[in-house]
């Protein structure tokens, strides 16, 4: 059962139309299940006090992040689209929100992006709002399991965050049979608890 308190932080990642709903260019199987589970953190953690934050892809119309630019995905998520939208069934009125790629950037962390060309790093604002908050614990929900997820639960452990992944609350793009639950599994191992049931 994921608790909450004033210590931890509940991230939740790119709940956006253009993965969260059957018609968005990347749509995620099993997104309508997760937009619900996530409500329910999102009330859990409002009443007890702990931050929230949404990440957002906010993509400009050309990015090397794009096939259409030599990249790997459909374009998605361009800012102030419909698609790069927060979805209208999410609870999207309890936090902050942090959006990555504004500048083209590449990567799939809310704690991180990289210079398309170089590859070198550059910190979002996550972190930051984490540590002003002095919050100790991460709880990672939002799409999707096998990308932006796993890659923002990696880094809340590299940071020092304790970890956790509620399972009922993410979900995968699956580009090989099985990406999500390998993902959930690199997870385990690098030190985040996945958990298995409701909040509490």
């Amino acid at each position: 059962m994921t608790r909450f308190d004033p210590q931890t932080a509940l991230i939740v990642v790119d709940v956006q139309n253009d993965f969260a709903d059957p018609a968005g260019s990347l749509a995620v199987s099993g997104a309508e299940r997760v937009i619900a589970a996530v409500n329910e953190l999102i009330a859990a953690a409002e009443s007890a006090g702990a931050l929230i934050v949404y990440t957002q892809d906010w993509h400009p119309r050309r990015t090397p992040h794009f096939e259409t630019d030599g990249g790997l995905w459909p374009v998605h998520c361009v800012a102030e689209t419909w698609g790069a939208r927060l979805h209208p069934d999410l609870r999207a009125d309890a936090g902050s929100i942090v959006r990555k790629g504004v500048g083209g950037e590449d990567g799939y962390s809310g704690f991180t992006v990289q210079d398309p060309a170089s590859g070198e790093p550059t910190a979002t604002e996550l972190a930051a709002l984490l540590r002003e908050r002095e919050a100790e614990r991460a709880v990672v929900v939002g799409l999707a399991t096998d990308y932006c997820v796993k890659a923002t639960a990696l880094d809340a452990i590299a940071l020092g965050f304790e970890t956790i992944v509620p399972e009922q609350a993410v979900a995968a793009v699956n580009l090989e049979p099985g990406d999500g639950a390998a993902a959930l599994a690199e997870l385990a191992a690098a030190g985040a608890t996945i958990e298995r049931g409701g909040a509490a």
